[in-house]
């Protein structure tokens, strides 16, 4: 009897925290961002200009940005589109309770893993969409302004108080449905990119069933000495998000892998070796793969000498984004403006939303503004990520990374190298993986070094 009333009593305690959280996570101020008229935006390879046009022209008030001078033209809204076309991961509340805990939120303790579903998100939209591709709703997203915005947070906060005390939830109602949206497209290939935008997206869910899902990478995570309500770091977040494409069984996904590089280095071999996995006499096809390299750019403080780098990484067509931050925050690092990095904030509150459902609504799966940091204030440990569709496409990545590497590094080693060969070539031989633990002893040694070395993440 003592047991159970403890257990009450733990339940209620995480109940309440949750609902704290909720709060907390939910009071975003919002703040305009500014871009600058007379420099380039790049975002995930591609370059926008804000050129001067009419001075009487102002930026729309929901767009959330700003342009110096109160001057906008060029290219603006089509970096709106693009930018919001991408997928925004965030805390949610109130979704089914993961494995082993009494937890229905990951506010406070799960940005990394959303920052990890953000890059690995826009590797699914390059492989199955193309970086073309842009959402033909993405420019109908409106913000709210502070006051609506704050009133609606208390709102939330005392239903999510309540809700957490009587056990209930409380279902958003979709506003936009799938047939609102596939009556605007003309064609079958906009049906088709509106159907895997979608199945992306689904694939996130906060679900026990979906496949990238928080529930799966936190289980995916137990192997590594992780539970639910720990704190992740960009490279064991790399890790698990390997595995979690390796265990996929999806059709759409069997022709998609991910290496992670291993000390800095990309074993060119390595990774062909697992591009060419699939190929049999019915599938002559070659693997497209995401590589995941975690670095430190710097010690306690991040080198501004590896600014040039990382503006250089995001300036790439093959870069799928950055899983980074600043000290305690994770965000996802899409693009940049001088020397400030553009990103998208995984710490906004968002209820939870049933990806089961046909017409599930899609808004709060993307970021209606941008945000921008400096990137002094960068912390140095973070994980930077490539698309390739083929092998030939690698090949050709890795000679273009390893020219800007040479290039960008002033210090007499780069921040990581390709390396032909395979690993075991040099004396890296890996533990035979038992079929019942996902990862290898060695893999095990590595993502606890990078437990105890990482920053911790809130």
């Amino acid at each position: 009897m003592e047991a159970t009333g403890t257990d009450e009593v733990d339940k209620l305690k995480t109940k309440f925290i949750s609902a704290w959280n909720n709060m907390k996570y939910s009071w975003v101020l919002k703040t305009k961002t500014y871009f600058s008229r007379n420099s380039p935006v790049l975002l995930l390879g591609k370059c926008y200009h804000f050129k001067y046009e009419d001075e009487d022209k102002t930026l729309p008030a929901e767009s959330g940005c700003t342009i110096e001078d109160h001057v906008i033209a060029g290219n603006v809204e089509e970096f709106r589109k693009d930018f919001i076309s991408r997928i925004w991961l965030t805390y949610r509340e109130e979704f089914p309770q993961i494995e082993g805990s009494a937890l229905t939120t990951d506010c406070g303790w799960g940005c990394t893993l959303r920052t990890g579903q953000m890059l690995l998100a826009q590797g699914l939209i390059l492989h199955f969409l193309g970086r073309a591709w842009t959402w033909p709703d993405a420019l109908n997203i409106e913000n709210s302004d502070s006051e609506s915005w704050t009133s609606h947070t208390v709102k939330k906060f005392t239903a999510s108080f309540e809700a957490s005390l009587s056990g209930e939830r409380e279902l958003k109602t979709p506003t936009i449905s799938l047939k609102e949206t596939i009556g605007k497209y003309s064609d079958d290939h906009e049906m088709r990119n509106e159907v895997y935008h979608r199945k992306i997206i689904s694939w996130f869910g906060d679900s026990p069933l979906a496949l990238f899902g928080l529930h799966q990478l936190i289980e995916y995570g137990k192997k590594s000495g992780k539970k639910a309500g720990d704190w992740y770091g960009p490279a064991v977040v790399a890790h698990i998000l390997r595995k979690a494409v390796e265990e996929a069984r999806h059709p759409d996904l069997q022709g998609i892998t991910i290496y992670v590089a291993q000390d800095c280095t990309v074993y060119n071999s390595d990774v062909i070796d697992k591009q060419s996995a699939s190929m049999t006499s019915d599938n002559a096809d070659d693997k497209a793969v995401i590589i995941l390299v975690p670095v430190r750019l710097g010690g306690e403080r991040t080198n501004t000498d590896y600014l040039e780098f990382v503006k250089g990484i995001l300036s790439l067509e093959y870069c799928v984004g950055i899983i980074g931050g600043k000290p305690k925050q994770s965000y996802y690092f899409a693009g940049f403006q001088d020397d400030s990095l553009i990103y998208m904030d995984p710490h906004y509150c968002q209820s939870f939303v049933d990806v089961s459902i046909k017409d599930f609504p899609l808004e709060t799966f993307h970021c209606p503004s941008p945000k921008k940091m400096s990137f002094r204030k960068m912390d140095p440990s973070c994980t930077i990520g490539f698309y390739c569709r083929n092998v030939q496409d690698f090949e050709r990545a890795s000679e273009e990374i390893t020219k800007m590497l040479k290039f960008s590094s002033k210090e007499k080693y780069p921040l990581f190298t390709f390396v032909n060969g395979h690993s075991r070539d040099y004396d890296f031989t890996s533990t035979t993986t038992n079929e019942e633990d996902l990862f290898s002893e060695d893999e095990k040694k590595q993502l606890k070094r990078f437990s105890t070395e990482e920053f911790v993440l809130l």
